[in-house]
């Protein structure tokens, strides 16, 4: 299950994974939830960029992979957002989809990515993660995390 599920995960079973964009004043805030941090990691990639552009249309153009070496669970989740804002800035590539599996610690990531003038922009482009308020850890039904991300 991705996308917004109405009730903020509060509702899921074990094993759900899905996200959402939560009301934050001048910035973006994102919730998202999984069976495991790698997944859950990855579902709040997809959310930051549903905050800004609609994918629902588009296919990828090419699949760039990404390794981030072993870390802290809030830092794995902060270097994923922040290489994809990277990305966006640098290459103008947004990912269509995110795909997480733990490896060593870290995560190996793949991005099905195509370009920024192929997306329809929906609100404002992120800039930077927050580390303020930045959670991310285990629940009653596997993973869950929040960030804010600056726009």
């Amino acid at each position: 299950m991705g996308g917004d599920t109405s009730d903020g995960g509060q509702g899921r079973q074990p094993g759900e994974s899905g996200h959402r964009a939560v009301p934050h004043p001048g910035d973006i805030r994102i919730e998202a939830w999984a069976a495991c941090r790698e997944h859950c990691v990855a579902e709040a990639a997809l959310a930051m960029v549903e905050s800004f552009a609609d994918v629902s249309r588009v296919r990828p153009t090419a699949v760039d992979r990404v390794r981030l070496p072993e870390a802290s669970s809030d830092d794995l989740l902060a270097a994923l957002l922040d290489e994809i804002i990277f990305r966006l800035e640098a290459y103008g590539q947004v990912p269509v989809d995110v795909e997480a599996d733990e490896a060593d610690g870290g995560l190996d990531v793949r991005l099905a990515v195509t370009g920024i003038t192929d997306v329809e922009i929906t609100g404002a482009v992120p800039t930077a993660v927050a580390w303020e308020e930045l959670r991310i850890g285990p629940d009653p039904y596997g993973w869950s995390c929040a960030v804010t991300v600056d726009a």
